[in-house]
């Protein structure tokens, strides 16, 4: 019978490990769909001073960086680029004037990227002129232009996002029949579901939003997101910041009800914050044509051969050698202990929970205003009373039917802007994993000698001149990195990958630049006055040699009666190489080489005179 394990049901899920709740199931929850609506006039490809890179190439290198990252983290969401107020039109039937459709709304991919690589630099600034030019411009038309992409894609797509790059703070400059007609198809495309974004580039004297994008922008869809900046872009990393913070759309892995109390349920999602990235699992190919195979399961009877049904199939668990058989209905009530939600047990005091109560990375838990209305005041609220008694929210999570129960402590987190007036800490609640008494182990400590005083005093200057800010977004994974650019040159042609820098290699210059002679005081303190630290270890000793003599293989001596037997029946060959050449020595056989051969035939040519 099969074993529990061996039984998987599409209802049933294992919630103790992280990678069940990253996966995104596109089939229910839709694609998340992206375009890119470029600035083609003239003023976009005017160099700023000191030689920086122009807006248009400050743009390109953005949409190759989402474009790169989409194929990585979600090659199944949709993107495409289009460039507005260009002499050529290219869109479908040409119907739309000084509008070029570079890429339709598709998955990214390697030519894509190499695309986009052909319009950076001063070289793209000039395939752009011959390939697109620059013409009038009438943003109204471009909107309605990208409207139709969105209307021609028969995808369920559950996010519309649409990026509008320009260093123009009046398009039509000061047209004003123009700004009324881009004005209200903006607000058709708001109406059906399309988020309108605005990244507004460096110009000289300044970019004032109020002028006209105001009132053509989204505003943010909650407290969480970014609204819009009133400061222009001058720098790519800037750039890059704002559109990651847009086109990241934040997925929860769960909504559930907090229960408060009897009759007080918040509604709220769980977003996961961090989660160990792994390479991508290796997709099996027909080798005929490359198509994708699927991989199916099938039971059959040992003895028969019979297929067998999951009603033909039960579980079993062996306890005190005896094999507990049950039917899958039996299985599902036992593993159910209560329904999805969180449910509030009690608050504690901050100082009660510790460091080593830490079992997996947290949660996240912010209200759901759509599911429950009231859910962000109260939950607000709660927050606010946590934060200022600090004190902890403790809780049962149940994430799905059939999933144990786990406790939570939820940390509650006040909002956190940085200068810029970007979101750098979101409101809400860290949900920490709390372990069970069956989970704690008791541990027993080997007893070590105590290091005294001195050791310790120098150990704390050795610790405070290697400190430093230690920040996780600052270390990328060296191995994915490799993994990724050895793809990238495979996919776009490369005649070698990027060079990456493995951030994780220890700076041992300025280390020593930094201790100084502390490291040799702290070795002078701690080890005897031999120790190298570079040396090997001794090899081990053979028994012999630690009784004092040296372990020797005896010499096997032959007589010459014994060595022509040998020769006459021909078993030269099952003697050993060492015996052969003692042979050789006790007789004063020459031999030109060292082969067992050779050894053979002097032997016997010798012997046979």
């Amino acid at each position: 019978m099969a074993q529990w394990n061996d039984y998987h049901h599409e209802d049933e899920d294992v919630d103790g490990e992280e990678r069940d709740e990253s996966g995104v199931d596109y089939k229910s929850t839709g694609r998340d769909s992206l375009v890119f609506l470029v600035d083609a006039s003239k003023e976009m490809f005017i160099k700023g001073e000191d030689e920086e890179p122009s807006p248009f190439d400050l743009t390109m290198q953005c949409v190759r960086s989402v474009y790169t990252s989409k194929i990585i983290s979600s090659d199944k969401d949709l993107v495409a680029l289009v460039f507005y107020g260009t002499e050529q039109s290219k869109n479908p039937r040409n119907s739309f004037k000084h509008v070029y459709i570079y890429h339709d709304l598709d998955l990214p991919g390697a030519r894509r990227v190499q695309d986009v690589d052909g319009l950076r630099g001063e070289k793209g600034a000039q395939v752009a002129g011959e390939t697109m030019g620059s013409g009038n411009t009438n943003l109204g038309e471009a909107l309605w232009c990208c409207s139709n992409l969105y209307s021609d894609i028969k995808l369920r797509l559950s996010h519309k996002r649409l990026m509008i790059f320009t260093c123009r703070d009046t398009p039509h400059g000061g047209d004003s029949e123009r700004d009324r007609q881009a004005r209200t198809k903006a607000s058709d495309l708001k109406e059906t579901g399309v988020v309108i974004d605005l990244m507004h580039l460096m110009k000289p004297g300044g970019f004032d939003v109020s002028l006209f994008f105001c009132d053509v922008v989204s505003p943010p869809e909650d407290e969480a997101e970014l609204g819009l900046q009133m400061e222009p872009c001058g720098k790519l990393e800037d750039l890059q910041k704002r559109v990651r913070a847009k086109e990241m759309k934040k997925r929860s892995v769960a909504r559930l009800n907090l229960c408060l109390g009897e009759g007080m349920n918040v509604a709220v999602g769980v977003y996961i914050t961090a989660l160990q990235a792994r390479k991508p699992n290796a997709i099996k190919l027909y080798r005929d044509n490359n198509e994708p195979v699927r991989t199916k399961t099938r039971l059959y009877h040992t003895q028969t051969g019979s297929l067998l049904l999951p009603s033909d199939t039960k579980r079993v668990q062996v306890y005190a050698g005896r094999q507990i058989v049950m039917e899958k209905d039996e299985v599902d009530v036992i593993k159910k202990f209560s329904d999805p939600g969180l449910e509030l047990i009690g608050f504690k005091p901050m100082e009660r929970l510790k460091l080593h109560h830490h079992l997996r990375s947290a949660v996240f838990i912010y209200p759901e205003e759509e599911m429950v209305t009231g859910s962000a005041c109260v939950f607000t609220a709660l927050l606010r009373r946590c934060s200022v008694r600090k004190v902890f929210a403790l809780c049962k999570y149940t994430r799905i039917r059939n999933s144990p129960p786990r406790f939570l402590a939820l940390v509650p987190q006040r909002e956190e802007v940085d200068d810029g007036q970007a979101q750098i800490a979101a409101p809400g609640f860290h949900g920490i994993f709390l372990p069970y008494a069956d989970d704690i182990r008791t541990l027993d400590t080997p007893q070590l000698p105590t290091a005294s005083k001195s050791q310790v005093d120098k150990m704390k200057e050795i610790v405070h001149k290697l400190r430093f800010k230690y920040r996780s977004d600052a270390f990328e994974n060296p191995v994915l990195q490799q993994h990724y650019r050895n793809l990238e040159a495979l996919a776009l042609d490369l005649m070698a990958p990027e060079h990456i820098e493995d951030l994780t290699m220890p700076n041992v210059n300025m280390m020593d630049q930094r201790l100084g002679s502390l490291a040799q005081e702290f070795r002078d303190l701690v080890y005897p006055a031999d120790y190298n630290p570079e040396g090997k270890t001794a090899p081990k000793r053979k028994p012999a040699e630690v009784a004092g003599g040296t372990e020797k293989k005896p010499k096997v001596e032959m007589s010459e009666d014994e060595l022509r037997g040998h020769v006459q029946k021909g078993n030269l060959g099952k003697l050993t190489v060492p015996v052969l050449k003692d042979a050789c020595k006790q007789f004063g056989v020459k031999v030109t080489g060292t082969k067992k051969q050779e050894l053979i035939d002097a032997l016997t040519a010798q012997l046979t005179k």
